[in-house]
């Protein structure tokens, strides 16, 4: 595709010129680019270098030349973990409300950044705003391309929703232009043009001396299911034996990778999850193809990556850029349309999912799924790969929240956190996370003393080896010594009644914090 290269737009935020001097005083040249990729809907054991059996070479050599994280955490999803990673706040409002989820008292990356003298893009999904002065644009990104809501047709965006979905064509723009349905020709491809539009303005940005940032947020392998039939075609027959076998299977891999302790109890699927055998019975054939594509959407997502990660080095900028991969929350379970064999995986005409039997082999070795506030919901996938200061081949067990990375960021770009927003004058929320640096030199790092979860009625708390967990459908609390028992296994709470009160209270409070309003 051919993507018109618009004017940089510095003038909105012009204010970050004059706060303070640092762009001027810094040596750009050794301030590290940053690339942020993160995927959409995907489970912990999706990928190679977790457990998955498929083919994700480029995401693996991220692992192999860089950082493995195994204890690293999201929101639980979309709109929520993309606020906290832009803020480095936890989600307020309760999380509702897209528009409303970045405000004029937060400053974003792509603002901070902007002012440290960075240049700033963003390609794919945004999920933080849709209207005027919300837009990635209007927040601190120099050059934008994408998607401002949350998921749509991977061929053609401008193919409205089936009715189930409220038959909605989502906003995709350009900068501060709105793209037209000639604007997709027949060979489009989401993954394909966010990649296409980020290695375009990576090489301009690096081109023109500045130290650059990159926000890549690919819609896949979130629904609808679209992938390319060649990419289809490799994973033919592989899902045969059922999701249930898949999940063994990864787990077998994932004991032998050191990444799960083989004395852990790990279900043999999600309570949620139908059992194989029962489940094939709708239509095993539509059963196996859902995998087969969604597996197809995670290789056309490595496929890309590899491609990222070629521009990289031709423009000689791999050395001093970090480079992170994550997924905004756990595989989902979610069916919109129901179990319908009529929706067929794969082409642009339809609309389908994996549903829960697959997901459950997407999160393994972990409990429940997207939305929920156990490990399958919250736990990510997260690799760093920065030549000039991670070591290749390291791996990380210590604790980190999506709410780290813009205090990451600011250290690597010599920012200190304003007190007041420099374009819009108000005072600004002091941050919630903490610098992941000393781990990226293979230091340990003092952690936030709790962390925190909410959607919906689901919500938890960490303290610790510690988590008070509440799911919506148990409607109970639940305790937890993730030190012994990750997979949350084994209930405690009846035999720790006095911790269960004491954590359950700092949720509240943090609750009240946030703005949850009593949402419980």
């Amino acid at each position: 595709m051919n993507i018109r290269a618009f004017p940089f737009l510095f003038s909105f935020l012009g204010g970050l010129l004059v706060f303070g001097n640092l762009a001027d005083n810094a040596n750009s040249q050794s301030r590290p680019n940053i690339v942020v990729i993160m995927v959409d809907d995907m489970g912990w054991s999706d990928i190679g270098c977790y457990g998955s059996e498929i083919e994700t070479p480029n995401i693996d050599r991220l692992a192999s030349e860089g950082l493995l994280f195994t204890q690293f955490y999201n929101n639980a999803k979309c709109t929520t973990t993309r606020a906290s990673l832009l803020t480095g706040l936890y989600p307020r409002n309760g999380g509702r409300g897209q528009d409303e989820l970045i405000t004029r008292n937060m400053l974003t990356l792509g603002e901070a950044m902007r002012h440290a003298g960075y240049a700033t893009g963003m390609s794919g999904k945004w999920h933080n705003g849709k209207k005027v002065g919300t837009r990635p644009f209007e927040r601190g990104f120099d050059e934008a391309y994408g998607l401002w809501d949350g998921c749509c047709n991977f061929f053609n965006p401008k193919i409205p929703d089936p009715d189930f979905k409220g038959g909605r064509v989502r906003p995709f723009g350009h900068n501060d232009e709105m793209l037209e349905l000639e604007d997709f020709p027949d060979d489009y491809y989401t993954t394909d043009a966010f990649t296409d539009h980020a290695i375009k303005t990576i090489t301009a940005h690096s081109s023109a001396g500045k130290p650059f940032l990159h926000y890549l947020s690919y819609t896949a392998p979130h629904y609808p299911l679209h992938a390319k039939p060649a990419d289809i075609a490799k994973y033919r027959g592989r899902y045969a034996a059922g999701w249930d076998v898949l999940r063994q299977e990864r787990l077998a891999k994932q004991v032998e990778l050191g990444l799960v302790d083989e004395n852990w109890v790990v279900a043999d699927r999600d309570d949620l999850a139908s059992e194989w055998q029962q489940a094939k019975g709708v239509n095993e054939q539509w059963q196996q193809l859902r995998m087969e594509v969604y597996a197809a959407m995670i290789d056309s997502v490595d496929q890309n990556i590899g491609r990222l990660l070629d521009s990289l080095d031709a423009i000689g900028a791999a050395e001093n850029t970090l480079v992170l991969f994550l997924s905004d929350n756990g595989g989902c379970a979610e069916t919109p349309g129901g179990n319908n064999p009529q929706h067929v995986p794969g082409p642009k005409e339809f609309y389908s999912h994996v549903g829960p039997g697959w997901a459950t082999a997407s999160n393994t070795p972990w409990r429940r799924y997207k939305q929920y506030c156990h490990e399958g919901g919250i736990s990510t996938p997260l690799l760093a790969r920065w030549p000039a200061c991670i070591q290749s081949g390291s791996r990380s067990d210590q604790v980190g929240h999506i709410i780290d990375f813009l205090p990451t960021f600011l250290e690597m770009a010599q920012l200190d956190y304003p007190d007041q927003h420099p374009a819009f004058g108000e005072k600004t929320i002091p941050l919630d996370g903490k610098t992941l640096v000393p781990i990226f030199k293979g230091e340990q790092r003092k952690s936030s003393d709790n962390l925190y979860w909410h959607w919906s009625t689901n919500k938890a708390v960490r303290q610790g080896d510690w988590k008070l967990a509440w799911d919506k459908h148990e409607k109970s609390w639940e305790l937890y010594d993730l030190g012994a028992d990750r997979t949350e296994a084994h209930n405690l709470a009846s035999e720790h009644p006095d911790l269960v009160d004491s954590l359950a209270r700092k949720w509240d409070l943090w609750a009240k914090k946030t703005d949850i309003k009593g949402k419980k």
